[in-house]
């Protein structure tokens, strides 16, 4: 038990106080300020790097379309795997998955890359999101550590990226404005500045280790050991912080297309999305980051107004057509815009496929994971999420089905995806072991 002067002689940062620092801090190798300015040498002649994209559409798919009757690799295409013909044997169908523990509705789209259980509960602490995870291991091999996209996601509230400490990463919904940071040096100045901040960084880190230190003397033996791995991880990020300052002089890749203009209107979600697809190739191509998010908010989609459909008109909000009833009428135009979003995916899927790195290709190299944190929106619920997996190193070309009254838990395929890209992870979140029948290639 501590002792008694345990709160009342402490430093002036409070315990409780601490803890909201640690959080901070722990968060800042993904501020702006910390990510370097340029992208991997083109010289860099090392293996071809892996790479992860996390697609999630919050307001799901119709279920009796995108999953198929049968499964295994000689399954019959549903309705919209048919618009991902052209790209069959690159990707697999998980019929059967879901978040143990995750229900919440529409808020169940912060855990699609965390699996913590409860979101929407009160109390509800996220934890870290698939695509962090990767950022962390991967350190500053790359300009940005991740990119965190979206499309008309709520601003500070909605995203599928979250820190170490349950922090939400905000979403960049300016397809221009990730251009700029991917191609554009900015003005002298603004490079100026950006060095400031980065010293800036470490100047608040040594003030945070400082303070650490006048605790050391006051904590018991367990306090001790967590604070030591406190320090350990402001270490990590100092080393980070004198990596990209060094790197923040050096050029950026030269653009290979004009920068985009970004719709005004938010009922030009398709638009949207097709140059957030665009420039997550960019990056990738680039080596920019290695780790791309990008939601899909179409809760905050007023309408779908520039699809390009023959016979069908979209009269209706994205979410009310979600919740169809069954309606013959809102089926009809919920499935053009279902198989848009399909059309778009196998397009971003041919543009990495047409990219080739060595022996291998740009989509061999990315696990791209595509679905939804709600397996019905007509009823709200979380199970049987609509998912695939596309790219990386596994064997394709199938539909694996599990038990669809008891799920396997989606965290699985994380462990596969961190072991394709070479981590030595035994699991991740409610994931313990590699999703089953998802081998890779040999």
């Amino acid at each position: 038990m501590p002792d008694s002067p345990y709160v009342a002689t402490r430093s002036p940062l409070s315990r409780r106080a601490f803890l909201r620092g640690t959080g901070a801090v722990l968060s800042l190798p993904f501020l702006d300020a910390m990510r370097p300015t340029f992208a991997r040498a083109a010289t860099d002649t090392t293996e071809a790097p892996k790479r992860l994209m996390a697609v999630c559409n919050n307001l799901g798919f119709v279920p009796d379309k995108f999953f198929p009757a049968d499964a295994g690799r000689e399954y019959t295409p549903s309705a919209y795997l048919e618009e991902l013909a052209e790209v069959r044997e690159h990707f697999t169908v998980l019929d059967g998955v879901s978040h143990p523990g995750v229900n919440g509705s529409h808020a169940s789209d912060v855990s699609f890359l965390t699996a913590a259980p409860g979101p929407g509960t009160g109390g509800f602490k996220n934890s870290i999101s698939l695509d962090q995870h990767v950022a962390e291991r991967m350190g500053a091999a790359t300009r940005f550590t991740s990119l965190t996209l979206g499309v008309n996601a709520e601003p500070g509230r909605r995203s599928l990226s979250w820190t170490t400490s349950g922090v939400l990463i905000p979403c960049e919904d300016s397809a221009a404005t990730v251009y700029r940071h991917l191609f554009l040096r900015g003005a002298e100045s603004e490079v100026e500045a950006r060095l400031r901040e980065l010293r800036l960084g470490r100047s608040i880190l040594d003030a945070v280790g400082a303070q650490s230190s006048r605790l050391r003397g006051q904590l018991g033996a367990r306090d001790q050991e967590r604070l030591e791995q406190f320090e350990t991880a402001v270490r990590d990020v100092e080393r980070r912080l004198h990596e990209n300052e060094a790197w923040a002089q050096r050029p950026k890749p030269e653009a290979p297309i004009p920068q985009p203009s970004d719709p005004s209107d938010r009922t030009a979600f398709m638009r949207k999305a097709e140059l957030m697809y665009r420039m997550a190739n960019l990056a990738f191509e680039t080596d920019s980051t290695r780790a791309i998010t990008l939601l899909l908010d179409a809760t905050k989609t007023p309408k779908v107004g520039d699809l390009n459909h023959d016979t069908v008109e979209i009269s209706d909000s994205y979410h009310n057509l979600s919740h169809h009833g069954r309606n013959e009428e809102k089926l009809a135009q919920l499935e053009a815009i279902d198989r848009a979003h399909m059309g778009q995916l196998k397009r971003f899927l041919l543009e990495l496929r047409s990219k080739d790195e060595g022996a291998s290709t740009l989509l061999d190299n990315t696990a791209v994971l595509f679905g939804s944190n709600l397996g019905d929106a007509n009823k709200h619920t979380t199970n049987n999420m609509p998912m695939l997996v596309a790219g990386g190193r596994f064997q394709h070309g199938q539909v694996l089905r599990y038990d669809r009254d008891n799920n396997e838990p989606l965290a699985n395929l994380f462990v596969s995806v961190l072991q394709q890209m070479g981590f030595e992870e035994e699991s991740f979140a409610t994931g313990t072991r590699p999703l089953t029948g998802l081998d890779l290639q040999s």
